[in-house]
């Protein structure tokens, strides 16, 4: 009866020094090796190793915390707003939306291009452009969800609404110049890299307020999956949560995609290995688990991706697709088993 009363605490425990070694783990991953001596000697100014753990190392660890956590989070809450298993920010076209918004900037006309300058992954626009394609193609997935029941064909509709931005970004990239055409392919790859210090603390604000909206949502995120009748005999508003799980799932999505690039699968395999993990079904333990797990596989995932001594550095989609597809595939068949 002890050893019951005490997994749950040891659980959490794990988690977190699975996340603490994830981090060190991740530091120690480049075509640089770093050596204790170096990082801990004194000096004056930032030896070679300290700058590269400063300046490179630690702001890609930081990246890949805020990624997984943001979109793990927005995978568990289009989970819930649509009771469905399969709901995720890639699978049902978020990311693509999101990708669609910065293609809007990064290979737009010449007259927008004129507008708004020169524009980077690190400009405030390319995160607003990301929510806004978030946002529209979740707004119309939720309304679709209305009228579609069944988990596959909901799936379906997802990856039709991708297939549409894709070739909306296919036909502006016909049009655009090479350099525009170069900047968003190389961003289209996915990387957790070359983020400065002000990228870095702006995905953090971003993230910190998607989840802050998610956590404030708790006790109504649990009526709403019971139902929306017995949400309202319980004194919650189906429209409000409905509207807050649109608008952190929309942020979130938005900023780390327009960081990050789009990175498949996280959202949607993470939520359920947390579920599998922490038995307790209730929010407030699923979103810090879900913050956790997240972020320690996508650490994994870029440290998969970054190998030490060498010079070549996969792109991170392509590590996340191979973790995260199989997961689709087990959830699909196994899909009668699952409660919601």
């Amino acid at each position: 009866m002890k050893k019951a009363e005490h997994t749950p605490g040891i659980r959490w425990l794990a988690l977190i020094a699975a996340l603490v070694i994830s981090v060190f783990l991740n530091l120690g991953m480049g075509s640089v090796r770093l050596s204790w001596s170096e990082l801990w000697a004194d000096g004056e100014g930032l030896n070679s190793a300290q700058y590269v753990l400063l300046n490179y190392r630690l702001p890609k660890a930081l990246a890949a915390i805020c990624t997984g956590a943001g979109l793990s989070l927005c995978g568990l809450l289009m989970q819930t707003l649509f009771r469905n298993p399969l709901a995720g920010p890639f699978v049902l076209g978020i990311s693509s939306g999101a990708g669609l918004g910065a293609a809007l900037l990064l290979l737009g006309s010449s007259a927008l291009m004129s507008t708004v300058g020169a524009v980077t992954p690190s400009s405030g626009l390319l995160i607003l452009a990301s929510s806004m394609g978030s946002l529209g193609v979740l707004l119309l997935v939720g309304a679709m969800a209305k009228y579609v029941q069944d988990t596959l064909s909901l799936l379906i509709v997802g990856l039709m609404l991708g297939s549409v931005t894709t070739a909306l970004v296919g036909v502006m990239s016909y049009f655009s110049s090479s350099e525009a055409l170069q900047q968003y392919i190389f961003w289209s790859f996915g990387s957790l890299g070359g983020m400065s210090w002000p990228q870095v603390i702006l995905l953090l604000v971003f993230t910190f307020v998607g989840i802050v909206l998610a956590l404030a949502m708790i006790k109504g995120l649990d009526g709403f999956l019971l139902g929306e009748d017995y949400a309202q005999s319980m004194g919650i508003s189906p429209d409000r949560i409905r509207l807050g799980c649109i608008i952190a799932a929309g942020l979130l999505a938005g900023s780390c995609t327009a960081f990050a690039g789009p990175i498949a699968f996280v959202g949607l395999a993470v939520p359920h290995i947390a579920r599998q993990q922490i038995k307790e079904m209730g929010h407030r333990y699923q979103i810090p688990a879900v913050l956790l797990y997240g972020s320690t596989i996508l650490l994994l995932c870029d440290s998969l991706a970054q190998w030490p001594g060498s010079a070549y550095v996969l792109p991170i989609n392509a590590i996340t697709s191979l973790f995260g597809a199989p997961m689709v595939i087990w959830i699909v068949l196994k899909q009668k088993r699952l409660r919601f």
